[in-house]
């Protein structure tokens, strides 16, 4: 296997017309013979660049709509031959194959083809089959081939030949087919994928995932962990598909936080709101008759935590809210937009990310969460569920009023965000108490509790917010003990799964304290 390896000879196929031209010029500058097939030959061709056709050198035409052209010992024998191996030279002359040192392939679109919501057979036509071929073989036959999968690719290939007169180095081969056998992963893997959803196997015997990278970050969760950001070429509009206007690079945590701050937020649709996290869990989050109303309602539920927390808007962000939310440390605010009078007060916080997605994210979207355990990945639906007030069963004696069912769907919209076991006072919709992420249920009700307790005092008001206000548990009260720390903090009503085998002694303890309650059929688990 030879470092230096010179490229004479190229074969390019390709979907995407990117940079063809200019590719096909370059290396046709640089006397290198080039082969094509179908649009891509004719493309280069009518732009002056000379090209011969695959077919006159297989001596076979395109055949089956295109589905049959570079399937051929000429091709494959070209791009596999081993240039060191005299078996391999004597074959390549005895039937009249000429080697291939450079092989230019992009795919067909299918992930394209998903995406737009395509008919079955059309997706089917959109699985390129002769591409991964050649791919798989040329970078296989790395130490003498160089394949090259996408298009921002082709400068570098450029500058690696001008570098070293002419040719190619092994570790640039070596890394060019890295990246070609990543590419064919992916798109196998989107294959799959879409097939499997498409005849409706849910649990197929092997699952693929793949990825872009986004970014590499500088750390992960802490600086002694390597990290990167992958997208999943989804169109979910979010943290993966958002434009970020200014401020440093987002990080690990930033990224995480950001994404749940905005799935949030997308809960929330009939007026502006506001979500406030810090470590994946709400701090603060509101609705309000504007959007600064709505930030200003989520920020005084805790504004100690709200410090150095991600803000996510399902509005536009506005010069007022800008400048409101820029009298605190925030590491990052993404919105849908942002109007020029607020890009301009946040210009003045350099280090501030600003976000903006163009669109909120369809809660109720089909979508996976993965997590990796030892040995395995556990993959699930991701958490769509959604309760009306038809779906809620009252089973106290007090039915609750319309203000506070009101305010207890708005509850249940936020226990769904809250690391479990979820406790959520929420008081004329915004939350005044948040208990996250406790191993007892009884605690995250005393900790929501008393971070309301502690906002009082700071605000100066005589009670806590929870005073009158409604409380959402996650999932369903153990023990009435829980129950009666809500009560105990003020609130009038509760929501609830139910299911618990003490139900009868939870709901006669609300009965007694004249609480109302209703119960959902539903939990919101998140681990």
């Amino acid at each position: 296997m030879t470092n230096l390896y010179p490229l004479k000879r190229a074969l390019i196929s390709v979907s995407d017309k990117t940079g063809l031209i200019d590719l096909g010029k370059a290396l046709a500058a640089r006397g290198v013979e080039i082969l094509s097939t179908g649009g891509s030959a004719k493309s280069l061709r009518d732009a002056g660049v000379p090209v011969k056709d695959v077919a006159d050198v297989t001596g076979f035409p395109e055949m089956m709509d295109g589905r049959v052209k570079t399937l051929h010992p000429k091709v494959h024998g070209g791009l596999l031959a081993l240039r060191d191996n005299a078996e391999h030279i004597a074959a390549m002359d005895e039937h009249g194959i000429g080697g291939i040192d450079l092989l230019v392939v992009n795919l067909y679109p299918f992930e394209a083809t998903v995406a737009k919501g395509a008919e079955y057979d059309e997706c089917i036509e959109n699985i390129d089959i002769g591409g991964p071929a050649m791919i798989r073989a040329a970078a296989k036959n790395h130490g003498f081939v160089t394949t090259v999968v996408d298009v921002e690719d082709y400068a570098a290939l450029l500058a690696e030949l001008d570098a070293n007169n002419g040719q190619t180095s092994l570790a640039f081969r070596r890394k060019m087919a890295q990246i070609a056998y990543a590419r064919t992963g992916a798109y196998d893997a989107a294959v799959s994928t879409w097939m499997a959803s498409a005849i409706g196997e849910n649990t197929p015997r092997r699952r693929v995932f793949a990825g872009t990278l986004a970014q590499g970050l500088r750390y992960g969760e802490n600086p002694h962990q390597s990290a990167a950001f992958y997208t999943d070429g989804t169109a979910r509009a979010g943290v993966a598909t958002a434009e970020q206007l200014q401020g440093k690079e987002l990080s690990y945590n930033n990224i995480n936080d950001t994404d749940a701050a905005f799935e949030l937020v997308s809960e929330f649709t009939h007026g502006p709101a506001c979500a406030i996290i810090k470590h994946a869990n709400p701090c603060g989050v509101a609705t309000g008759e504007n959007i600064v109303d709505a930030y200003r309602r989520a920020f005084d539920c805790d504004r100690t935590s709200a410090f150095g927390g991600i803000i996510a808007l399902n509005r536009p962000l506005d010069g007022a809210t800008a400048e409101e939310i820029s009298q605190i440390f925030t590491e990052v605010v993404i919105a849908p937009a942002a109007d020029e009078a607020a890009r301009a007060v946040f210009a003045a916080k350099k280090n501030l990310r600003l976000l903006v997605t163009g669109a909120m994210a369809d809660p109720k979207t089909a979508a996976l969460t993965i997590r990796q355990v030892s040995g395995g990945l556990l993959v699930q639906d991701k958490d769509a569920g959604h309760i009306a007030r038809s779906d809620l069963k009252v089973v106290t004696k007090r039915a609750p009023s319309d203000r506070e069912l009101d305010d207890l769907l708005f509850a249940w919209k936020v226990a769904k965000h809250v690391k479990s076991n979820a406790i959520v006072y929420v008081k004329d919709g915004a939350t005044v108490g948040v208990g996250a992420g406790q191993m007892s249920r009884v605690d995250s009700c005393r900790i929501a509790a008393r971070k309301a307790q502690d906002m009082a005092e700071a605000l100066g008001l005589a009670a806590p917010l929870t005073q009158g206000s409604v409380v959402a548990s996650d999932a369903f009260f153990p023990f009435a003990d829980g129950l009666m720390t809500a009560a105990e903090a003020g609130a009038t009503a509760i929501i609830q799964p139910g299911g618990s085998m003490r139900d009868d002694e939870v709901i006669a303890a609300a009965d007694a304290a004249g609480l109302a309650m209703v119960l959902t059929g539903m939990r919101h688990f998140r681990h």
